[in-house]
Parts: structure tokens; sequence; C-alpha cells
């Protein structure tokens, strides 16, 4: 069982992106706010594979849905 803590940085490090804080910021600054009636999976930034892993993340309540969604409601790193 993997009992890591997910973090913004490893949650970008999963996704394929810049994981150090300022392109974290610079990334969640460039994409905010994002439309209430857009979900973050169906945002248009992200590559097909990204979207799908946040997807299942939220849909299967996996370890990674609690920093997926503190990322959907409260974007800080």
């Amino acid at each position: 069982m993997d009992t890591t803590a997910h973090t913004f940085a490893t949650l970008f490090q999963q996704l394929g992106l810049p994981s150090d804080n300022q392109s974290i910021e610079d990334f969640i600054a460039a994409h905010t706010p994002l439309d209430s009636a857009i979900r973050l999976a169906d945002a248009g930034f992200w590559s097909t594979g990204q979207a799908a892993f946040i997807n299942e993340a939220l849909s299967s309540d996996s370890d990674w849905a609690e920093i997926v969604d503190q990322l959907n409601v409260c974007p800080q790193p």
C-alpha cells in the first residue's frame, strides 16, 4: 500500500508537468479561474492522458483525489 502523501509537486510530476513551486504557481495563474461550468478534467489545457488521469482520480476516489480536488477548489500550491 502506497502511503506517500500527494502534494501539488507530486501531482504535477504525475501529470508530466514542471513541478517546482514557480512553475506550479505560473500554471495556476495562467489557468484560473476556471469557468464553473467546466469540469477540471474537461479543461482545454490538459492533454488527453492528463485529463484521463484527473477524471479517473476523481471518479474512482483514488488516493490522488484529494490533491486533484484541491487543485480544482483551492488552487494554492
